[in-house]
């Protein structure tokens, strides 16, 4: 995997300029992924050549975009091991697809006083969609809590677990902590009592096989931005079965079969829950983007970014004063950090100056720092485009932006 990164990074244009003049470094991969080439290219031609709305024409343009997109959701199907392709809903990314679920199942599933669990370590995403759900609802959000190295305490679920919950949500891998959580332990523990699961896979996608059929989830979601596609594009999975008993999040065209004054009966899925002109060209874009993942071979990138992960850590713990926030045994390629006396803010302007892009502040996970008793953290996330001699330039950057800030 080494000999091929520099080939690799060629497809990364983006990569090879320069930031204050110094070389981009981008360590900030758990906020979005940088696109190959594949991924700009394909948009563009199908602006340029293949426009036309999506299965409602029948000329050779709609014909064409309409076989393209449905080819990019039987690839989506394929890579995460649905078994069926209408179980792929697209959506505008992990939130829209949250949201979805969190009104539709919501209005079927949930009455009042019935009880949804959500971890302490989760994204604001899968925690405020279930927050205005109990709100609608008069129901209950509970909080199965992480211990002090960043691992969920699933021996506390059976604990939260009432004859009153509907619904168990869950991060698949932390963002601000990088831990991969047991979510198959935790799947096995719901489904004991017939509880449905849905699992974020925002920062799973992109580093872990992900096989929806072995994991037995009823729900998983992801954004195609942070798997090396385009922003404004994402997927929900479900069961066929559940999916068919929820009701239309949106109404309008394609998710109806007819309509009249008197009554409108809906359209069969997926098509029921993606209402009007879908983003269809984004659509056929990150199935591209996972065709490049394909070529490549999830198993070489997730070993290769665990070489990454193990080599940032050894440098980044040799640094007098900082603090690794989050050592689970088992990561993906995230490390939180924290350095004694220095605002996170602070060192992150003083490293962009450098040409190293990194993430500080909350991360969009307020609880997880409430745990911590901190009000933020730097962040660096890497992926397969990333070097070991990145990782040393990040090193010598940060011992000398304390020089500056000490």
């Amino acid at each position: 995997m080494k000999a091929d990164i520099l080939k690799i990074r060629e497809d990364f244009p983006i990569l090879s300029q320069y930031i204050h003049n110094k070389k981009l470094v981008y360590f900030d991969n758990a906020a979005t992924t940088q696109k190959p080439r594949i991924v700009f290219d394909t948009i563009t031609e199908f602006y340029s050549k293949y426009n036309a709305n999506i299965h409602r024409g029948i000329h050779f343009l709609s014909n064409y975009t309409t076989d393209a997109t449905e080819k990019s959701r039987k690839t989506i199907q394929q890579f995460i091991n649905a078994e069926k392709s209408e179980e792929i809903i697209f959506t505008r990314g992990t939130t829209e697809a949250i949201n979805l679920v969190a009104f539709s199942f919501g209005e079927s599933f949930i009455k009042e006083n019935d009880e949804i669990i959500v971890s302490e370590m989760e994204h604001h995403s899968n925690i405020v969609p279930w927050q205005m759900l109990c709100e609608r609802k008069n129901a209950k959000l509970k909080v199965l809590p992480f211990n002090e190295i960043g691992e969920l305490e699933t021996e506390q679920l059976n604990g939260l677990i009432s004859d009153r919950t509907k619904l168990i949500a869950v991060t698949h891998v932390s963002n601000a902590l990088g831990t991969i959580n047991p979510v198959e332990d935790i799947i096995k523990i719901a489904h004991a009592k017939n509880i449905p699961v849905l699992i974020d896979g925002a920062q799973a996608i992109q580093h872990l096989k992900v096989d929806v059929q072995k994991m037995d989830c009823d729900f998983y979601v992801f954004s195609g931005h942070k798997i090396y596609g385009p922003t404004g594009i994402g997927v929900l999975y479900g069961k066929k079965e559940l999916l068919n008993k929820m009701p239309p999040y949106q109404g309008g065209g394609e998710m109806i079969s007819t309509v009249s004054f008197a009554k409108t009966t809906y359209n069969e899925l997926p098509y029921k829950f993606e209402a009007g002109t879908p983003n269809y060209i984004d659509a056929i874009a990150l199935g591209k983007a996972i065709e490049y993942l394909n070529c490549i071979g999830l198993e070489k990138i997730n070993k290769y970014e665990s070489e990454l992960l193990k080599y940032a850590t050894e440098q980044l713990k040799q640094i007098d004063g900082l603090r690794i926030i989050g050592e689970a045994k088992n990561k993906s390629s995230v490390i939180s950090f924290n350095m004694e006396g220095i605002h996170p803010s602070d060192l992150g302007t003083l490293l962009d100056h450098m040409g190293i892009a990194i993430r500080t502040g909350t991360h969009c996970a307020e609880p997880v720092m409430q745990h911590f008793g901190i009000t933020g953290t730097a962040r660096v996330s890497f992926a397969f485009y990333n070097t070991l001699e990145e990782i040393d330039i990040l090193t010598i950057s940060i011992k000398k932006a304390l020089t500056m800030l000490k």
